[in-house]
């Protein structure tokens, strides 16, 4: 197991050429939101923005789009077919209009989507690269890995504990042995750049294990995953855009983001305290954590 060092983040950390326009830094769509869980799909979409990406679309349930453009302004929105609040599968056809349509670089599908059951057809449709987080992942545990995988496109899943028992049937890991095992267990499953996420958060993508050394019980607190979730998108187009959308980027962007995140959480408990920072807080001190990154 090898730790994420500084120095290893700085090395991966992607370049912010002089003459870049917002196109060099990636289109990201994001897939998210329910009627009970908009905050989700609000906290995903601007840190995919405020980690760097040149611009975000946000796919929503229809009956969210207009409150969520007017609290993110910097988000494109487009409103989706919904039933009984969440996403249907009406949604597949507009979701493929979108994508020729703007020409996304980079999928993200899963931040406070319920039980949608448009979420595993998407992934089977999408030929995006994709980042796949919590209801995409709990829906996935109920179609199973082989519904989905093997994929074309690189692919990374972002499990909390709970997350990954289901998506491997099996008991929630209790030890760093455990926590291994299944990282790399999902790993062999998928082919995809893998993260097991808690104290010590894990990525895996085939070789070491990497292990995270920031974070702490300030980012125990919902919201913190969605927020994760959208940095390493953000990063990851901006990574792909110069260097590929491929396994290396998607775990370069991984390394990073976790560090990054857990970094954010640490800044913001050195003011707020260990109890009382929000997810949104995290988004505060993230220039603040890339800065002591960068400079």
């Amino acid at each position: 197991m090898r730790e994420i060092k500084k120095r290893t983040v700085k090395k991966f950390f992607p370049k912010r050429p002089k003459d870049a326009n917002k196109g060099s830094f990636g289109r990201v769509l994001v897939v998210a939101g329910s009627a009970t869980m908009t905050g989700a799909a609000v906290l995903c979409a601007k840190s995919v923005l405020k980690a760097g990406a040149g611009l975000v679309i946000l796919a929503l349930p229809q009956s969210r789009q207009a409150s969520v453009a007017a609290v993110v302004p910097e988000v494109i929105t487009v409103p989706l077919p919904e039933t009984d609040g969440v996403i249907d599968l009406r949604s597949l056809n507009v979701l493929d209009a979108l994508i020729k349509a703007f020409n996304p670089c980079l999928g993200v599908i899963g931040p406070g989507l319920g039980a949608s059951p448009a979420a595993v057809p998407f992934m089977k449709q999408c030929r995006l690269p994709l980042v796949a987080d919590a209801d995409a992942l709990n829906r996935l545990s109920v179609s199973g890995l082989d519904s989905v995988f093997p994929r074309e496109q690189p692919v990374v899943l972002t499990p909390h504990p709970g997350e990954m028992a289901r998506l491997l049937k099996t008991d929630i890991a209790r030890d760093k042995k455990t926590r291994e095992q299944q990282v790399r267990s999902l790993y062999e499953k998928t082919k995809a750049v893998c993260l097991l996420k808690g104290k010590d958060t894990l990525v895996y993508a085939g070789e070491d294990v990497w292990k995270n050394p920031t974070g702490g019980p300030a980012l125990a607190k919902a919201g913190s995953g969605d927020v994760l979730c959208g940095v390493l998108a953000g990063l990851w187009a901006q990574l792909g855009m110069a260097e590929g959308f491929n396994v290396k980027s998607a775990q370069k962007a991984a390394a990073c983001a976790v560090y990054l995140h857990g970094l954010s959480g640490d800044l913001a408990a050195e003011d707020l305290t260990d109890y009382c920072v929000l997810a949104g807080d995290l988004l505060d001190y993230l220039p603040d954590a890339v800065a002591r990154i960068v400079q």
